[in-house]
């Protein structure tokens, strides 16, 4: 029965490893190469070492583009923090029956395709679309206002894309929080606000982090959301990346790109790991 036991865990230890080497590490690999060598019409890729590729990302263009994606990353961050902790937090003050339902409700949006749910907000948000003929017939405005191909309407898609990756760390992060600590603070004369500001956004703090974190990396390559809700003006770095590999066909650059913003990924995850550390101790040492 042990033996047994023993070897059915390694294989699937064997598998899962060969799993990650053949889908994730090699595919990985590929592109770290890709990303040394030059660039050719006939053969996508020519076997000659260089750097530049790593260098064109300091040219102004790029360096704009980079700047302007994390800007508008950024933007969708707090969005959806501003949006989802009243909502992670009104989440968890329902009674025991409902909250599941509505965290079915809020995770069956992924369910659908996200490029469906994009076509169906920008038909929403078009001049003729849902929300000025509601605007309109209520008389807010005298005529349709015009919110698609602008920065704005990239950051909505972002948002309403993503909303769901900041709700669910900060639920369970506040779902969490010891009551206790509460009742401390209410006893010591703590106001609502000062309850908020010092205990309970300090308590959930590694909800907040994971959120964002959740949020912003993935919003920095959503290239769909900026093709089709903001145009050509408002482009992400994955709007980079793409149009090197399938339009301009220069690989080795789209390969560096890509290489630059995993890095970054890795640092700010990296800035994770170390805050949530500080976070434990305090809390420990509390």
């Amino acid at each position: 029965m042990k033996n047994n036991r023993k070897f059915f865990q390694n294989v699937i230890v064997i598998g899962l490893v060969s799993w990650l080497l053949l889908f994730a590490f090699l595919p990985n690999l590929m592109i770290i190469i890709t990303s040394f060598l030059t660039r050719d019409d006939a053969n996508l890729v020519d076997m000659v070492f260089t750097l530049d590729n790593y260098t064109r990302l300091f040219d102004p263009l790029y360096v704009e583009v980079m700047f302007h994606s994390l800007n508008m990353a950024i933007i969708a961050t707090l969005c959806c923090l501003l949006i989802g902790y009243p909502f992670a937090f009104l989440l968890t003050r329902l009674p025991p029956k409902l909250q599941p339902l509505m965290l079915f409700l809020l995770i069956v949006p992924f369910w659908t395709n996200s490029l469906i749910r994009i076509y169906g907000l920008k038909i929403f948000l078009s001049t003729r679309g849902y929300l000025n003929d509601f605007l309109l017939w209520i008389g807010l405005i005298d005529k349709p206002i015009r919110i698609m191909y602008t920065q704005e309407a990239v950051i909505m898609g972002l948002v309403y894309i993503l909303l769901p990756f900041m709700v669910m760390p900060l639920y369970s992060s506040i779902e969490k929080l010891d009551k206790s600590c509460l009742e401390a603070a209410r006893d010591l004369g703590a106001n609502k606000f000062q309850t908020f500001l010092r205990i309970i956004v300090p308590l959930t703090m590694p909800g907040i982090i994971a959120g964002c974190l959740l949020v912003l990396l993935p919003a920095m390559g959503l290239f769909y959301v900026a093709d089709l809700m903001g145009g050509a003006k408002n482009l992400l770095i994955g709007n980079v990346i793409k149009s090197q590999f399938l339009n301009l066909r220069d690989w080795p650059f789209g390969a560096a790109t890509s290489i630059v913003l995993t890095i970054a990924m890795g640092l700010l995850l990296y800035v994770y790991y170390r805050a949530a550390n500080l976070l434990n101790k305090k809390v420990d040492l509390v």
